[in-house]
């Protein structure tokens, strides 16, 4: 890492002492044009200039120039009048820093865009090899950051990022790390190049493990994130995401169809056990029914779209959803994106909701993402929880009624075995599908009821929970939330403790899921985004 930072120079350098920069409030004697950019008043600027004759294209006694102290105080009008009389918006002070630089440091958006369109260099370089962007992410200036990369091909903007490294041994990426903000860090990343993940600097280290080592636990955790996605996607693991990606649905679907014929063939109407009773056939074509809608189900949440956020067109939300205005919202829309950073899909590209998660196995956003399971190969979300909930419980009904008709009917026929004759020995040998079908039934059984019981009553730590009634759909919260609890800042109140927002009482939330197959928390799911496209 360099040894000294991004020179932020003193407006007491070359201007009047003041603390305050917006406008001149303290009535300070501008006596040229310097001044006058500093404090923003055109009126003056103008005298100076189309009166006295003044020059904006020469630096002051220290060598910095009119248009760097207005790009550094953001005043957009001032900068456009220097640049229509002649000011250079590429000049360069001692330490090589342009205009844009400055303009950088304070996050002056407004100038930003009047400097680039003057032509600007977004990649123009310091001494030390420092470029705006560099600024950018060393003040924490997370909308002016986000700006300059959004209106930049990625091409571009992916030399600019690694430009810094090849000089220096440092990207904007490292410079976040070290103040550890995850603001800068999700716009970073959102630019879709992830080379920068894994350059070292100097010092030999990463971006994630400068978090690690400054203490920055949630940046680290983020970053690792990243370049674990990245390494999953360029190698060595082709084999695996194929796997991943046709998931266990097959393996499952074969052993649903076996355990149907072994039950028809080997129990049901076998002809090697005694004559079926009335009962038992009853609540053996039960079983068979119940099966039936099992696959129905089994089908349904595999099949169904679980919820999956519309992706953004050439990486910026380019596209027109009549549905959902909220997909419209413009990416390098800064007023939009102030405190919602979070909420930017590096891979989709999209503004997605609080609740929604990226799925790296099916490489989409999924809304109200409870986890991906990979025995129906398909997330579950907001639009087949539902399905998903039913099948499981479909499954546990099944399991559990052709068990009871296979006991009932092994049962039957040990009772007219001899008393000396061994029963598991004359079962084994006369019903080895009776026995096939015991074990996979069982394992069937317990799998369903199991998931079952999570997705009705799984509970969070008692840590943040005092009860052990916090059922996910009775008090409306997914999978992925219980085991993230922590890392969710939206499910904790002011005073640090578990507060879930979406708990709309378990009367309302049991009959929105039942009825609706969802809860409809749009409203709190968008807070600021809401306000802010309305």
């Amino acid at each position: 890492m360099a040894s000294s930072e991004i020179e932020v120079v003193s407006d007491s350098q070359s201007a009047p002492n003041s603390t305050n920069f917006n406008g001149n409030p303290n009535r300070v004697l501008i006596t040229d044009v310097f001044s006058a950019s500093v404090y923003g008043d055109l009126g003056k600027l103008r005298r100076f200039v189309e009166e006295d004759g003044a020059s904006v294209s020469k630096p002051d006694g220290n060598g910095y120039y009119a248009l760097q102290w207005a790009a550094l105080n953001n005043f957009a009008e001032i900068v456009h009048y220097l640049i229509e009389r002649g000011g250079d918006v590429n000049a360069v002070d001692h330490a090589r820093q342009t205009a844009l630089h400055w303009a950088a440091v304070r996050g002056s958006i407004a100038v930003a865009d009047l400097l680039v369109q003057s032509g600007g260099r977004v990649e123009a370089a310091d001494v030390n090899g420092y470029r705006a962007v560099h600024v950018a992410a060393q003040y924490g200036q997370t909308a002016f950051l986000n700006h300059i990369v959004s209106s930049m091909a990625q091409i571009s903007m992916c030399r600019i990022m690694m430009g810094g490294a090849l000089f220096i041994g440092c990207t904007p990426l490292h410079w976040a790390a070290i103040r550890g903000n995850a603001e800068v860090c999700t716009v970073l990343v959102h630019t879709g190049t992830k080379d920068e993940l894994t350059v070292k600097d100097r010092a030999g280290f990463t971006p994630a493990q400068i978090a690690s080592d400054k203490g920055h636990r949630h940046v680290a955790f983020l970053l690792t994130n990243a370049q674990r996605r990245r390494r999953a996607l360029c190698g060595g693991k082709i084999s695996r995401e194929k796997i991943e990606s046709v998931g266990y649905a097959p393996i499952l679907l074969f052993v649903l169809l076996l355990c149907a014929v072994i039950f028809i063939n080997s129990i049901f109407v076998a002809s090697t056990f005694t004559m079926v009773t009335a009962v038992v056939a009853l609540w053996g074509w039960i079983a068979v029914s119940l099966l039936i809608a099992s696959l129905i189900m089994f089908y349904r949440c595999s099949s169904k779209d679980p919820g999956y956020m519309k992706r953004s067109l050439g990486g910026l939300a380019n596209h027109t959803n009549n549905e959902d205005p909220l997909l419209n919202a413009d990416l390098s829309d800064s007023s939009i994106w102030m405190g919602n950073w979070s909420q930017l899909c590096p891979t989709c590209k999209i503004i997605r909701p609080v609740r929604s998660k990226h799925c790296p196995t099916c490489k989409r956003c999924v809304e109200q993402f409870d986890h991906h399971c990979p025995w129906i190969s398909n997330c579950v979300g907001k639009k087949n929880k539902w399905d998903f909930f039913v099948f499981l419980c479909l499954g546990t009904l099944t399991s559990f009624i052709s068990g009871a008709v296979m006991i009932e009917r092994i049962w039957a026929e040990l009772s007219i075995l001899p008393a000396s004759a061994a029963w598991l020995h004359h079962v084994v040998v006369h019903h080895p599908g009776a026995v096939l079908f015991v074990v996979l039934d069982a394992l069937i059984l317990i799998a369903a009821a199991t998931l079952t019981i999570v997705q009705a009553t799984q509970v969070i730590d008692l840590t943040y929970v005092l009860a052990t009634d916090n059922y996910t759909i009775a008090r409306n919260i997914t999978t992925n939330e219980m085991a993230n609890v922590i890392r969710y800042g939206y499910l904790r109140g002011p005073d640090g403790r578990f507060r879930n927002p979406y708990n709309h009482g378990c009367r309302k939330n049991c009959s929105d899921f039942l009825i609706n197959g969802y809860t409809n928390d749009d409203e709190i799911a968008w807070p600021t985004l809401q306000q802010a496209t309305n």
